[in-house]
């Protein structure tokens, strides 16, 4: 397929900046008082059925018609009732990849410009070695120094270029040689990693505190991902404890998300794209379940399209899950014949993403291209922070 057959006019105001959140009205002897909480499992959540090709925004009553509200507007579905779609005995796999506070701002000696650094992944524990990348890149050469905090404790010293923006930092810490006190201070210097068109958006520019738990989700356990694997956001605790309520599986692999998900494609033949590499590890017992699953007839359902990808770089030609522990750079677009997962959930993602790419495989590219076109006349929101689609092979 060609990168112009996914392009759509999305409005700036239907880019979440901030994760979902509910209005509360609380009555007390003063009155009413309406506050905000933020409610991840209370996004909206659309639903399309590959066989019949139709597609749910509404929630539906006991005779199968669409609910309104008091003031005869329809209900749409909230995330949290995708549980009404599943049965005991499928199972979820879910990616428990764990971001970490990557964006840090710098100083450079000398001349005191402003840096920003993003810490990619640790290459040597021992030397203090990162892969990061730097903007603005063209002021930082081999031999720079950059500073972090006010006291000059931790500094960081530029060992190589690898890319146009791409840089080797040592950072010169010593406390008594203790790896984690200073991954404990770099990371106490860090933000959440929020994705590039969320921070140019936001009017200071910035991830707040509240990000660092927002962008996370509530299963995270594998430290190493600079973006979170957005789908699995919407789940809460209390969400998670009803799928165990209802027998529902819950299998974990782990794919740690990089920024490659989000680089703008710069080929109209998609075939001709390459991908970044992204580490991922799928255990014995994640198998064992998901495999189980299958041999029994229910359904698997993986969340978000980093799942997918784990799933189709493991999956062998019996349609079994396979343990591995490596690498993968797949990029899957239309049209691609899924071997492991029979439902999907996605985020919508933003026009020629790669993340719109692998839902519109698993969907099939007419119809989540609808869905899409419902998504922008209806107000859901996209992006990490955004609404959902939940797609199912009935």
């Amino acid at each position: 397929m060609k990168l112009s057959q996914f392009n759509f006019k999305l409005p700036a105001a239907q880019v979440a900046l901030y994760p979902h959140k509910t209005k509360r009205v609380v009555k007390t002897a003063s009155g009413e008082r309406t506050f905000e909480i933020t409610r991840r499992d209370e996004s909206r959540l659309m639903v399309l059925h590959k066989k019949s090709e139709t597609i749910d925004m509404y929630k539906k009553d006991e005779n199968g018609k669409d609910m309104v509200d008091a003031d005869g507007n329809p209900v749409f579905l909230q995330f949290k009732d995708i549980v009404n779609y599943f049965e005991e005995g499928d199972t979820f796999i879910f990616n428990d990849t764990k971001v970490f506070p990557a964006r840090l701002y710098g100083t450079k000696e000398k001349t005191d410009a402003k840096i920003e650094v993003f810490l990619l992944r640790e290459l040597n524990a021992e030397m203090r070695l990162w892969d990061v990348l730097v903007e603005p890149a063209r002021k930082i050469r081999i031999g720079n120094k950059l500073f972090f905090d006010d006291v000059n404790e931790m500094v960081a010293e530029v060992i190589d270029n690898t890319t146009s923006r791409g840089r080797t930092l040592r950072f010169l810490y010593d406390e008594d040689g203790n790896h984690d006190v200073f991954k404990r201070s770099l990371f106490a210097l860090g933000e959440a990693p929020l994705p590039r068109y969320i921070i140019d958006a936001r009017e200071d520019h910035h991830a707040t505190e509240d990000d660092m738990d927002d962008f996370q989700c509530v299963f995270a356990e594998k430290e190493g991902a600079v973006t979170a694997p957005a789908t699995g956001l919407h789940f809460s605790r209390e969400l998670m404890k009803r799928l165990e309520i209802n027998g529902i599986n819950e299998a974990y692999i782990t794919l740690h998300c990089g920024l490659g998900n989000f680089h703008e494609i710069e080929v109209e033949d998609l075939t001709k794209h390459k991908m970044d590499s992204e580490q991922m590890i799928i255990s014995k017992e994640a198998c064992e379940l998901v495999n189980k699953t299958k041999l029994e007839g229910h359904r698997v359902c993986a969340i978000g399209t980093s799942v997918m990808k784990a799933t189709e770089t493991a999956v062998g030609t019996d349609g079994m899950m396979k343990e591995f522990d490596g690498w993968t750079n797949k990029f899957i677009f239309p049209p691609y014949d899924f071997g492991l997962a029979d439902c999907a959930v996605a985020n919508f993602y933003h026009p020629e993403s790669i993340l719109m790419m692998c839902t519109a495989a698993f969907g099939g590219y007419d119809l989540v291209y609808e869905a899409y076109k419902k998504a922008v006349k209806n107000g859901y929101m996209f992006g990490c922070y955004g609404d959902s689609l939940l797609i199912l092979p009935d």
